[in-house]
This record gives C-alpha cells, structure tokens and sequence, in this order.
C-alpha cells in the first residue's frame, strides 16, 4: 500500500493482525494485499495486533483505535471490516466494531476461528454469549470461510447476515516440482487440535515399510511436546522440526514435499492446505469444519477421520507408493484452488459484498 493510499479518505477500513505475523489471518492478509484489494476497493488496512513485546503490542492496539477513529471522523463514512478469532481477538475486534457503528459506519465480522463455535457456547458465560450474539447480530455482515459454519452461525445467531466467503491463495506459476520421495510436509500450529501427536503416530507406522519416510514439522505450537513425542517413539531420524519457516524457505519445503498432511480435530479453510493445494502438492487432511466443501476424498485430496493414526498411515502409504493417484490429486487440487478459491474469485466475492452494503 502506497502513501496516497494510507492518507486519502477510504470507502473500506479493514482491520487484524499485522500481514508480516504468524497465523492463518496474516496470510489472507498478505494475500490481499499481493493482489492489489486495498487500492482495487479504497480500502485502508490497519494493524490492530502485532508479534512485539508487551509495550509495543499496547502501543500497536491504541494506535489502531486513534486511526479508526480519525478514519470514521470524516465526511464519508467507511465500511469498517475486521477479521476476528476466538477468545481476546473476539473481544478486541468486537469493541472495534462497536466504536465503528457509533460513528454510524457499516461493519463487517470476518470469522476465522476453528474454534469459535466452542468458544461462543461451551466457552463462555450467560453475559459473554450476549456480547457474542450482540456482536453477530448488530453487524451488517457477518463472513465466514465454509458452507457447514455458516450453518453453525445461523443456529447460533439467527437473523444475522451471514455471507460465505472463502479464503483466497496465490496460484504460483507451474515449476514441475521434483519432491523426494516419501517425504510428508507439515505446516500450522503444532499440537494437538491439528493432529500433530496422531501424525507422529502414523510416521512411526510408515517407517516399518516405508523405511525412508520423512516428515517435516514447519510451523510453532507446542514444539517441545513435539520433540518429547519424536523421541518416545523412536523416530527422530524420520522427523525434522523445522519451527517457524517464512515464505521463501516454505516454498523450497513445498518443492521437495511428496504430500501435505494436516490431520487437524478443528479447522475453520486452513491456509497451509490451501496453499498446498496451489502448487499442485496432494493432501491427506480431515473431513473437520470447513475442509470437506474443498476437498473430495480421492478426487483432489484423501480424506482420513481425525484421531485414526492407523488409517491415517494408510492413506499416506497409498499416496506415496502410487504415482498416477499423487500426480491425478496434485492436478485436481491445483485445478480446485484455480476456480474456486483463486485470488479473483475471492476478490469478486469481497467486492461484491461492498457493493451490496453501499461501501463502493
């Protein structure tokens, strides 16, 4: 985003973490921000959490009130647009859209959360669960990522504007990837809702017939716990902990990948699978939250019931013997990606929303 861009009056405020931090939400961001969607749409984009030390993440947080505040001050009213997790995300961003709607601007709650639905019910008490639905309901539009937690809000919050819209990815040019074989990629935040311990558990299967299997664990999390697992079960020469990886090292990492596997309890569209998918890299992945509406089992992706290590390994196992089945799901997950979740397609969706509650 240029300087023209920060300092003119925008149709469109969108707020979240900072697109250079960790997470799902910093890379749609990124994404965004690749593609041009803040000059395409006038819209300004400000930080409102970033990976810093405790007096600067204040610093970043008040900063980001004063900008809305000066944003929504003017004569235009902005629509004001916030991604949002569960938990103190929620919280943050919901005050941030309560001080939007006093200045009688439209907003948008953009969900990311996996977890959300937990949160807004088993989660919390009688006077968080009215914030929530407070929240959802007084919104303009509420976004989610998939289909199954569109129906999820509309239990939960009945009469909100709810509008799916998927995460966008980057489709990278085509390099004929030349992956080692047997060689199991891992990205996201390593632990047990992403099935990290259940994966584990399936490599140290694979290794009696498949001696060179290889898994690499980029991401954080729980990495210690991690590394705790790796050595109880004997397979440290099978799994690399490669920690927090950025984009140029990820992409290397996904050139030698013979699969990606992401056996995850809860999910909201992961951007790790995504991204994956982009490049044309087969995925092993579970049929939670929104995953199922992008992958078919066997078409474009394999699909394993999360928590099953043994049958987890097995369709590993399949994926790397057999050449046709990884090179035919490569090809349908990358066509997949192409007309469905691509950067324009994504960004038709957004535009339109725009158009539909008067912000362009």
């Amino acid at each position: 985003m240029d300087e023209r861009t920060m300092v003119k009056a925008a149709k469109v405020i969108m707020m979240g973490t900072s697109p250079e931090a960790k997470g799902g939400i910093a890379t749609v961001v990124a994404v965004l921000q690749r593609a041009g969607f803040f000059e395409l749409n006038d819209a300004r984009y400000i930080v409102t959490h970033a990976q810093v030390s405790g007096v600067r993440k204040l610093g970043v947080a008040i900063g980001a009130v004063v900008q809305l505040v000066k944003g929504c001050s003017g004569a235009q009213r902005p629509c004001v647009h916030v991604h949002a997790a569960s938990g103190v995300s929620f919280y943050r961003k919901s005050v941030l859209l309560a001080l939007a709607r006093a200045f009688g601007c439209k907003t948008v709650f953009h969900l990311h959360g996996a977890e959300f639905n937990k949160f807004a019910t088993v989660g919390s008490g009688p006077l968080a669960r009215r914030w929530i639905h407070h929240t959802l309901h007084k919104s303009s539009a509420v976004v989610t990522l998939s289909e199954s937690w569109a129906g999820f809000l509309h239990e939960f919050a009945p009469g909100a504007n709810v509008r799916v819209i998927p995460n966008s990815v980057h489709l990278p040019a085509v390099t004929g990837r030349q992956p080692e074989r047997a060689n199991i990629l891992f990205l996201g935040r390593a632990g047990q809702r992403k099935g990290t311990f259940d994966l584990l558990q399936a490599v140290k299967i694979l290794s009696a017939t498949i001696p060179e299997v290889r898994l690499v664990i980029g991401g954080d999390g729980d990495l210690a716990a991690v590394a705790r697992a790796v050595e109880e079960l004997g397979i440290g020469k099978h799994v690399e902990i490669a920690g927090w990886i950025g984009a140029e090292e990820k992409a290397r990492r996904v050139e030698k990948a013979t699969l990606f596997c992401l056996p995850s309890y809860d999910e909201g569209l992961p951007m790790a699978m995504l991204e994956a998918m982009a490049a044309g890299l087969p995925v092993v992945v579970t049929p939670v939250g929104g995953i199922p509406e992008a992958i078919t089992n066997g078409d474009n992706g394999m699909l394993v019931p999360p928590g099953q290590p043994v049958a987890l390994a097995a369709a590993l196992a399949e994926v790397i013997r057999n050449d046709d089945l990884r090179a035919r799901l490569g090809e349908r997950a990358r066509h997949t990606i192409e007309t469905r979740f691509g950067t324009a397609v994504v960004l038709d969706k957004l535009g339109r929303l725009y158009r539909d509650l008067g912000c362009s």
